[in-house]
């Protein structure tokens, strides 16, 4: 039989074994049909496929078949307000490391994974141990929405421990990176004035890449965070002032790409790591100066809610590390200088060894 002569929206194809088959599509939907062409069960496929009748029952399978799967829980969390409420940023991340999860295990039942499995999947990312804790910390909030939708009673990630994590995160500029960066990307380019905006101003570089004339309040530069929607008024440091006033007023953003467009963030943070690479400082970028610029002010003795005023830091614990560090060179300092004048004001017997004057018996 010839393709002209097959009903309607059927043509022969060849199918993914190299079996020769009748398809039947009709707009998006398509479908093969078996048996004889004309043959009463196949005129019965073909009729229920015009009526839409075909596609329903497959449908109806597809929810039956899903229900209760991991996969079905992530879709309904993507449209729970505990998802939404998300920072845009947070949710594309949140996005990936669950749709990477359900690349492996989307087919199976919420209700059969255990605490064991739990322990068994973070524990087999032993080597990755950043994904590890952000898989785990994402599988907590999507088991207790499948607990609220009534599918599980128990959240089996709730005593799964994280990976302890002794690293530092992004590498803090120090001097020598400033001065390292400064040798190439000279004072007036656009390189260095991006590292202006974010070493004086401590931001993101979600929130740098937003920053523009309407931001600027006499000598304080005006910031919402986009990850915590913090306000802030922050006062420029004479350095970033000279520089922002040697920028041409064309645009309503300070940086922007070879393009004449404003930057994205993932793109801001792309081109800034290459002009790091220029320099030499593979180990450096745009996050790694947020960091200085909270060790620069913990240095000169600022408070942490002095800290948290210009980074925008929500809680002590965040800038703890940077005033204990700062705290502790400089007591260590003191202490050094307390002994040192107390030596010189009443001076420390000698220690001499202890000799044992008894005489041998």
């Amino acid at each position: 039989m010839i393709a002209r002569d097959l009903p309607t929206f059927c043509t022969w194809n060849i199918d993914r074994h190299g079996k020769k088959r009748v398809r039947f599509r009709k707009g998006y939907y398509s479908i093969y049909l078996s048996g004889v062409p004309y043959s009463d069960s196949f005129m019965q496929q073909y009729h229920a496929a015009l009526d839409g009748k075909l596609r329903q029952a497959e449908k109806m399978q597809e929810e039956m078949s899903a229900r209760g799967t991991i996969d079905e829980v992530i879709r309904s969390f993507y449209r729970s307000s505990d998802y939404m409420k998300l920072k845009a940023s947070t949710r594309k991340v949140r996005w990936n490391t669950l749709e990477r999860f359900a690349l492996e295990h989307g087919k199976k039942r919420v209700a059969m994974l255990t605490a064991a499995h739990m322990k068994a999947i973070i524990g087999s990312m032993a080597d990755r141990p950043g994904a590890a804790n952000n898989l785990l910390k994402a599988l907590r909030v999507l088991l207790r929405h499948a607990i609220d939708m009534g599918l599980i009673q128990d959240n089996p990630s709730r005593n799964v421990r994280k990976f302890s994590s002794r690293s530092e995160g992004f590498h803090s500029w120090n001097e020598q990176d400033l001065a390292a960066f400064e040798s190439i990307h000279k004072p007036g380019s656009r390189a260095h004035f991006a590292l202006s905006l974010l070493f004086y101003t401590g931001q993101r570089r979600s929130d740098v890449v937003r920053m523009g004339w309407q931001h600027l309040d006499g000598d304080l530069i005006s910031v919402v965070q986009d990850k915590t929607g913090a306000k802030l008024k922050i006062p420029m440091h004479p350095k970033l002032a000279a520089a922002i006033r040697s920028m041409p007023r064309k645009n309503m953003t300070f940086l922007l790409t070879e393009a004449g467009v404003p930057f994205t963030a993932p793109g801001f943070g792309n081109w800034f790591r290459n002009r790091c690479n220029e320099a030499g400082l593979q180990h450096c970028s745009a996050h790694g100066l947020r960091k200085a610029c909270a060790t620069r002010l913990a240095n000169a003795g600022c408070t942490p809610e002095q800290i948290k005023a210009i980074t925008g830091h929500k809680t002590l614990s965040e800038v703890a590390r940077y005033t204990m560090a700062a705290d502790q060179e400089r007591n260590a300092k003191q202490a050094l200088a307390n002994l040192l004048r107390s030596e010189s004001e009443q001076p420390c017997p000698t220690f001499a060894p202890r000799l044992d004057t008894k005489s041998e018996k």
